[in-house]
Parts: C-alpha cells; structure tokens; sequence
C-alpha cells in the first residue's frame, strides 16, 4: 500500500542509517525520459524531497500539479504507466481529464480552473516592483521592522512584490513582507497569530512554496519566526520579538548570506 512521501522518506532514513538516503540526482537519468512528470513534480509540495530523490518504483504517494495548477497524488508507477498515454509526450491529469469528458445529462459540469491574473507587469522572473494587488501590511511589528531595517540599510524601499516564474495563487507575482533590492534578500515576519494557527499546516505549505519560488527567481529569503515557530529554510531566525539586538542580529545574517563588504556598503 503507497504511504506518504514523509513517511517513505523516514522509514528510508531509518533502515538507511543516513540523513539523506539518497542524494539529490539519484534517480535523475531514470526519470529524464518523462519531462511531462518532472513539470508537474514540485519538492515544495513533496517535503522538499526532489523527483531525483525518489526511485521510479517506489510506492510512494507523491503530490503532483499540472499546467492548470490542479493537484492531486498518485504513485510513481501511476504516473508513468496510464492507459492510453505516452508518458514522454502527455501529462496526466483528473481534474483536467474530468472537465475534457462532457457531463453526463443531468451531472454538473466542474468549473475551470481560476484564470492568472493579467495584472503583473511584463517584466523578467526576479525583477522587483510595485503591486497593483498587493495586499497592505496589515502587521504593526511588521511596520516596526520595516522602519528599523529603514533607518539602518540605504537600500531602495517601497517595492513590494517580485516577478515568479510560475503562478501562486493565481498570480505571477508574490508579495513578501519586506524587499531589500540591491542585495536580493527578502525578509519575511512570521508569527503564530492570536490563535496559533497562522504560519502552520497549509499555511507553513504555502509559506514553503514561496520560499522556492522567490529562491528559483535569483532571490534569498529571510524568515524572522517568533512564538516558537521552527525554521523553514537555512538562515531564518528564532526571536522572541523584534527589537534592536534582533535587527542586529538580522544584519548579521544578511552579512551571512550576501557577504560583509556588500551588506555593509549599504549600512547607514
């Protein structure tokens, strides 16, 4: 019986005695042929574990995403050997194979997918601007933050989403909290809201997604998480709230990613 991927992947690093049981470009030769299946496959969606990671028979049960950002898992195996299809050439999918059958009489036909947004500006993946449908920053510690990044980088403010090479929620375009341009670094605030619900399940998916999204379009992302929450990705810090010292901090980190002479160039 196919299990999840998280758990395949422990049980593997279990019985494997290893970290990573198997190397990222493993497998890569084998799934070379299937082009179609390594553009529905997103390690973001699959616990960051790439499709070069997962042997082409393993049963495992694999989150996948077609052209029309539909979702749905099925197994390695499935994948590759649908009947009637040539897997070097097609894609499958349910959703869309659903809506290409006509209805039965009297069966409600399901809607199309959601169109993308046209309001992006055509601009290249990576390349930094203002938003039309920017939401406005609705968090006070975030504002605080912002103006304490202000008051010690000279870098260029005001910008407030960035240019993705694939649709996120039904835009071409991802919002982060804080955009420090000349040194591509996003900053991202995250806290576990009143309810302790935010930043965690779907919503850590999400997060993850983005991270991968921003990262593919030349950019490193930041993340300050507070109220215990864990770390999502190599330079994100741990704070219980953002004063000073945590700036300080965060400029360390800056220094980190993109290096003392360059960070330092812009320090006021």
């Amino acid at each position: 019986m196919a299990e999840r991927v998280e758990l395949w992947w422990a049980r593997r690093q279990f019985s494997r005695g290893a970290e990573v049981p198997y190397p990222v470009g493993t497998y890569r030769e084998e799934w070379a042929g299937y082009p179609a299946l390594i553009r529905q496959y997103h390690p973001d969606l699959n616990a960051g574990i790439t499709l070069t990671q997962i042997p082409p028979a393993a049963d495992v049960l694999l989150c996948w995403q077609c052209e029309a950002d539909h979702r749905f898992a099925a197994t390695p195996d499935e994948q590759r050997n649908r009947p009637g299809r040539v897997r070097r050439r097609s894609a499958w999918c349910p959703d869309c194979t659903a809506l290409a059958v006509p209805p039965r009489a009297g069966a409600r036909a399901k809607r199309p997918a959601p169109a993308v947004c046209d309001k992006t500006p055509p601009l290249p993946v990576g390349e930094a601007f203002v938003s039309r449908c920017a939401p406005k920053p609705a968090s006070a510690a975030e504002a605080r933050l912002r103006a304490e990044l202000t008051a010690r980088l000279a870098v260029t403010h005001g910008m407030n989403a960035v240019k993705v090479g694939r649709p996120f929620f039904r835009h071409r375009e991802v919002w982060p909290d804080i955009l420090l341009p000349e040194l591509r670094v996003v900053i991202e605030y995250d806290t576990p809201g009143r309810h302790g619900l935010e930043h965690v399940g779907q919503r850590e998916v999400a997060d993850r997604r983005k991270d991968t999204l921003l990262r593919a379009s030349g950019w490193e992302v930041v993340r300050v998480r507070t109220g215990r929450l864990e770390p999502l990705g190599p330079h994100d810090l741990q704070l219980a709230s953002v004063g000073k010292r945590g700036v300080e901090m965060l400029i360390d980190v800056l220094r980190d990613v993109r290096g003392p002479l360059m960070v330092d160039a812009y320090l006021r």
